[in-house]
C-alpha cells in the first residue's frame, strides 16, 4: 500500500513528490501519463519565479525538478488515473486506465486545468487549422504574418507580447475597454507597436478554407462588425478544470467542489475528505502561478505526512 498517491506532474505534484519523499515517506508514487512538468513547459518566458533571472522557458524551469523528486525515492508511473475512490476503512483506492488498481493512505491532487473553448462558429472546425491555444507551440507557424489573441487577462496578453516577436501583427481582441491583467503587463502591451487592440469586441466567427483560417470576423459591442484577415487565431479565455478523477461511478465528487468544478480546500490544502488534498490549478482561488503551485505541493505534503503517521501510529 501507498503512504501517499500523488495524481499529476506539474509543479505542485512534483513539490508534493519532493516533500513527501524527504519527509520520511517511503512509500510515494506520483501517477503522470506524460513528462512531468506542467502547463508551464509550454511558456516561452518566466520573468517572476523567484532566485530565476535572465531569459528562461517554462521548459528550462521545470527541467530539473522531476530529476531531484526521484533522488529522494518519489517514483513515477506513467499511467492514467481513471478515478480515485474511498473505501470503507478510509482508504483511498487509486483506479488505472489499464483496469489495475493501487490502495494508499493518502491522495494528492494537482492534475490542473485545461485551456476552454470560446464558443464561436468555426472554432472547433479550425482548431489545429489556424485556431490554437498555444502560442508557444504554434507562434512559429505564423513567423512574419498577422495573428489574432482572442482574451484579456494576463495569459492572454502575455502570448500576445510573445507572439508580436514573431509575427508581423498581432490584433488582440477584448470584450471590455479595461484588461484583468497585471498593470506593467498591460503598459507593455499599449507600447508594443506591432500589436492592435480591438477593445469591446468578441468573436463572431473564424472562417477559412480547405488550407485553414483566413480571417476573423469580431462583432463589436454596439452591433458593428470588423473583418480581420488573419492565418491564425489564439484563445485564451480561462480554464477548465481536470476534476475527472475525483468524479464517482454516481456522477457525485469524491469530495466537495464548487458551481466551476474547482475543489473545495482550506488554507492547508484540506479536502472535506480527510487524507485527500487538492492543489494547484484546480483547487479554488488558485492564482495560476507555478511558485504558488509549489506553495500548495509543500503545504499538502505535509499535511500528508502528519496524516499518515498518526493513521498508521495513532
Amino acid at each position: 500500500m501507498l503512504d501517499c498517491a500523488i495524481i499529476g506532474g506539474g509543479p505542485a505534484g512534483l513539490t508534493a513528490g519532493l516533500y513527501t519523499t524527504r519527509g520520511g515517506m517511503e512509500n510515494v508514487t506520483m501517477f503522470e501519463k506524460g513528462m512531468p512538468g506542467g502547463q508551464i513547459t509550454q511558456s516561452s518566458e518566466i520573468e517572476n519565479y523567484p532566485g530565476v533571472t535572465g531569459d528562461i522557458t517554462g521548459m528550462d524551469l521545470m527541467m530539473p525538478w522531476p530529476e531531484q523528486c526521484q533522488k529522494f525515492g518519489l517514483k513515477h508511473d506513467m499511467i492514467e488515473v481513471s478515478r480515485v475512490t474511498r473505501n470503507k476503512e478510509g482508504v483511498f483506492v487509486i483506479h488505472k486506465a489499464d483496469g489495475s488498481s493501487e490502495e494508499a493512505l493518502s491522495v494528492i491532487v494537482g492534475t490542473g486545468s485545461a485551456p476552454k473553448r470560446v464558443g464561436f462558429p468555426g472554432e472547433d472546425e479550425f482548431f489545429g487549422r489556424g485556431v490554437s491555444t498555444c502560442a508557444t507551440c504554434d507562434g512559429f507557424f505564423y513567423k512574419g504574418k498577422e495573428v489574432a489573441v482572442i482574451g484579456g487577462g494576463d495569459t492572454a496578453l502575455e502570448e500576445a507580447l510573445y507572439l508580436a516577436k514573431i509575427c508581423s501583427k498581432v490584433y488582440l481582441v477584448h470584450r471590455r475597454e479595461q484588461f484583468r491583467s497585471a498593470p506593467n503587463t498591460v503598459e507593455r502591451v499599449k507600447n508594443k507597436e506591432n500589436i492592435e487592440l480591438v477593445l469591446n469586441a468578441v468573436p463572431d466567427e473564424v472562417y477559412g478554407d480547405a488550407m485553414g483560417v483566413t480571417g476573423l470576423r469580431v462583432k463589436f459591442n454596439d452591433g458593428t462588425t470588423r473583418d480581420i484577415e488573419v492565418p491564425g487565431v489564439f484563445t485564451f479565455v480561462g480554464n477548465n478544470v481536470n476534476n475527472q478523477v475525483l468524479r464517482q461511478a454516481d456522477g457525485s465528487f469524491l469530495c466537495d467542489v464548487n458551481e466551476w468544478g474547482e475543489v473545495v480546500v482550506d488554507i492547508s490544502m484540506n479536502t472535506s475528505v480527510p487524507g485527500l488534498y487538492a492543489v494547484g490549478d484546480m483547487r479554488i482561488a488558485a492564482p495560476k502561478q507555478v511558485v504558488s503551485a509549489a506553495g500548495d505541493g509543500a503545504v499538502a505534503a505535509l499535511q500528508a505526512i502528519s496524516y499518515v503517521d498518526e493513521k498508521v501510529n495513532g
